[in-house]
């Protein structure tokens, strides 16, 4: 997927990560895309980092600034790369390398918490103390864990155009989703076929 197919509005200038693979560990992989043959990192920044973040639903706000130190910048891209691996490792079938990722899961504190909504009745959530980049990514290295656990792998793919390296979840009843999205690597797919057999 070429990236001015990944703006989000005509007013935007920089455009943002797609959000199409259908789960939210794979929607990771997917903020590194191909454009004009090249790889783009949309994560250049700790802020970045932070917006997709917040975006994902991963953070209920940016309360994190952007220090200068680029150490979330280095954890994310980290984690982004460990997963990339173990995901790849998973669907060949071969043995994985767990170690750097339970460095990321030994980090995971949490500690559950009554709270009151409004109507006074309690409910529990899940606090996570967030000291470091690495324990700010623990949600995140869970999800990756639990996929790798718990995930149909015969349903994970990348895009089947060879010039695009997006993940997704193929989460329809057929089972035949090909590309990353119908309306750019697919249509580009058709409009491709149909040349190609006009030209015969």
């Amino acid at each position: 997927m070429e990236l001015s197919a990944i703006m989000t509005s005509p007013t935007r200038t920089k455009p943002e990560p797609p959000q199409l693979a259908d789960h939210p560990v794979l929607d990771m992989l997917n903020t590194v895309c191909m454009h004009e043959g090249e790889r783009h990192d949309f994560w250049q920044t700790d802020t970045d980092v932070v917006d997709w973040l917040v975006r994902a639903g991963w953070l209920a706000g940016s309360d994190e600034s952007d220090r200068g130190d680029q150490a979330l910048l280095m954890a994310a891209r980290d984690l982004r790369g460990i997963v990339q691996v173990l995901v790849a490792q998973r669907k060949a079938g071969d043995r994985l390398s767990l170690e750097a990722l339970n460095g990321y899961l030994a980090e995971a504190e949490s500690y559950p918490q009554l709270v009151l909504g409004e109507g006074r009745e309690p409910s529990l959530v899940r606090v996570r103390p967030r000291h470091s980049a690495r324990q700010l990514l623990a949600p995140l290295a869970e999800a990756a864990a639990e996929m790798l656990v718990g995930a149909d792998f015969s349903r994970i793919h990348t895009c089947a155009n060879p010039e695009c390296i997006l993940w997704f979840y193929d989460r329809t009843k057929s089972r035949r989703r090909r590309w990353c999205s119908t309306s750019t690597c697919g249509n580009r797919h058709k409009v491709a076929a149909y040349r190609k057999r006009h030209r015969r």
